[in-house]
Formats: C-alpha cells, sequence, structure tokens
C-alpha cells in the first residue's frame, strides 16, 4: 500500500503516453568455450556499447528459486501496513520516498544490503539505489531478527551474486581484459557493497482513470544505476521503460522468466566511457501489480575507481578522475534521481 499525502499524487503524474517496444538484446552465459563463447562475449560488448540494457540466459539460477521469493514478497506486500511497518527493521521495508532530495514514486520496496554475515536490512528512510556510504556501512544484522522472507532473499542474492560475476567475466572476455575475474571480483569479495531492492508498484489509484486525473504514474522515475551492474527480474507486468542512445523512451517487453542487466555509472567510468550507462524508469500504467528483485553490484566502499589503462585508447586520455566507491556514494546522496552523478568526476 502507498499512502500519498494531498498533492503528492500529482507530483508523480506522467502524461499519457505509448513509447515504442525496445529491442532488448540476448547473451548466453552458458555458451560453451570457443566460437560460441566469443560470438557470446561479441554480444554483450555491443550491447553495453548500444543502450547499456540486455537479456541473459543459460544463467543458472533455478526457476522455482526466483518464483519463490518473488511469491514470499508478494504475500509480504499484501499485508496490512501496520504490520508491514512494524516488520521494518527486519527487512528494510519502505514506501513512496526515494532519497532524501524530494523524489516520490508510487511504490513500496524492500532494501537488503549484502554481507558476509548474510543480507542485512537497511532501514533508514533515505533508501534508494544510493543509501549513503556510512550509513549503508552502519546497517546490522545483530539488531534485528531474521525472517523467513529475508532467508530466501538471501538466497536467491547469492544465486543472483554468482550470475553477476558471470556476466562480468564475460564481459572482461569480450573486452580483452588481461584477467577474466578484473570486473567480478569488484562484487565477489567480502567487503564488496552489493544490494537487493524488492520493489512493488501496485495498480494505479482508481482515481487516476477518470476525471481529467492521469493514467499514468511514476513508479520509479528516471535515473541511471550508480554501482557497476543490475541484475533485474520482474513478474511479468509493464512498465520498465529505458532511455535509447537518442533520448527516446522505449517500453521494455514484459517477461517474468527473464533476467535484465543494467549497465551502472561504474562501469562506464571504467570503460572510459566506452559502455553506456543506462537511464531507465518505471510507470505504472497496469492494473495489475509489478514485483521486480533488482541486484546492485557495487565495488568495496575503498575501492579506488578510474577507467582501466587497458580501455584509454590509442590517446591514453581518461575523461574520469580517479574517486573511492564511497566518495562517489556520498556525492551521490546530496543528488535527485535524475540528476547526472558523474560530472563532479569528470576530467
Amino acid at each position: 500500500m502507498v499512502v500519498l499525502a494531498k498533492g503528492e499524487l500529482a507530483q508523480i503524474a506522467l502524461p499519457a503516453a505509448q513509447p515504442p517496444t525496445a529491442d532488448v538484446p540476448a547473451v548466453d552465459l552458458s555458451a560453451p568455450p570457443g566460437p560460441a563463447r566469443e560470438a557470446a562475449a561479441r554480444a554483450l560488448v555491443a550491447a553495453c556499447e548500444e543502450n547499456g540494457f540486455f537479456r541473459v540466459t543459460g544463467h543458472g539460477v533455478p526457476a522455482e528459486l526466483a518464483r519463490a521469493a518473488e511469491a514470499a514478497a508478494a504475500v509480504f506486500f499484501a499485508w496490512p501496513q501496520g504490520e508491514k511497518e512494524e516488520a521494518a527493521p527486519a527487512v528494510g521495508y519502505g514506501s513512496k520516498r526515494i532519497g532524501v532530495s524530494g523524489d516520490l514514486g508510487w511504490i513500496e520496496y524492500l532494501l537488503l544490503g549484502v554481507t558476509p554475515a548474510g543480507a542485512v536490512p537497511v532501514t533508514f528512510a533515505s533508501s534508494s539505489t544510493l543509501p549513503c556510504a556510512a550509513a549503508a556501512a552502519g546497517s546490522s544484522s545483530s539488531s534485528t531478527p531474521a525472517s523467513p522472507l529475508r532467508g530466501l532473499l538471501e538466497e536467491y542474492t547469492v544465486a543472483v551474486r554468482r550470475m553477476a560475476s558471470a556476466v562480468l567475466e564475460l564481459m572482461a572476455e569480450g573486452l580483452g581484459l588481461a584477467g577474466a575475474g578484473a570486473l567480478a571480483q569488484l562484487v565477489a569479495r567480502e567487503d564488496s557493497d552489493c544490494m537487493l531492492r524488492v520493489n512493488h508498484y501496485p495498480p494505479r489509484p482508481a482515481a487516476a482513470e477518470g476525471g481529467g486525473a492521469p493514467s499514468l504514474l511514476t513508479g520509479f522515475g528516471e535515473h541511471t544505476d550508480p554501482q557497476i551492474i543490475s541484475v533485474l527480474r520482474s513478474n511479468g507486468t509493464s512498465g520498465l521503460e529505458i532511455a535509447l542512445r537518442g533520448g527516446e523512451w522505449a517500453a521494455v517487453p514484459p517477461d517474468g522468466d527473464a533476467f535484465f542487466v543494467n549497465v551502472g555509472d561504474t562501469l562506464q567510468v571504467l570503460t572510459n566511457g566506452r559502455f553506456r550507462s543506462v537511464r531507465h524508469r518505471v510507470v505504472v500504467n497496469s492494473e495489475r501489480s509489478r514485483v521486480s528483485m533488482i541486484f546492485f553490484g557495487g565495488p568495496p566502499l575503498g575501492e579506488r575507481l578510474a577507467p582501466l589503462p587497458e580501455l584509454l585508447g590509442d590517446g591514453g586520455r581518461s575523461r574520469y578522475r580517479e574517486f573511492t566507491w564511497a566518495e562517489f556514494k556520498n556525492s551521490g546522496c546530496r543528488t535527485r534521481l535524475a540528476e547526472d552523478r558523474l560530472s563532479p568526476f569528470e576530467n
């Protein structure tokens, strides 16, 4: 349930639109060594260069695990509002507010940090895809009891994190990097700053269907993800849109069995701008709930980030100055969702 104060519904209203359908390339992670894997690596690199968005097949994540996690989350979101708020410390529950700068959405969510001890709820009210480094580091599982839902989401996170590492290994091969683990190790280390976010977009409210009220609402406003990559799965309800290279929006075809991968800001930096951090949003346009689970693969807080030397090109010019992931996160906490977080770090 999302409760908006008077006037807040108007803030997230969108004009009616019917964007074209996005052509989403597929990359097969199970391709065997040899020509097939080389072709998959080339396809992955091409997708990252074009729109920074693709779907993966042959990923190895059990379908029954994904469906069970999604179903358990849907049951939680169906609870009475008071019970969800009471359970918030155990599962990182929040609603409508995205970040601390005034962004709103027709959304409620769960937010869990990934630590060596397991999934840790991020319970501060300011949480978004980019919680402040200090707040995230201060989360602790010692003060919040585990729950069956959290345990299932933790199992799901382990499987998707493994898949994210496989994506980054194939990506390193396609880029011709010296080590296959050059990118994967950034999200696979014990101190890597990874997160799982489960978003629930309830059906659009009845008030939005008549009387001149908007038929479309902002579920999650336009933004790029700050991490290296994000891996998303949804229940097959429409609403996700990506911005194409020319800036126009395109609707991602709903697919309840697919895993989609976003290029994040940090990967754009590591590739010196060769890969494109994809701008995306969720529009609430359906009478059916949308549930999506997103794994955000981030590096350790102290990791120093800059374009990889192998990807600087003949001129050797770096488009971005070196910074730590903690520095980037803290900078991003002060911005609105739609703002360009990378511009302060450009040379």
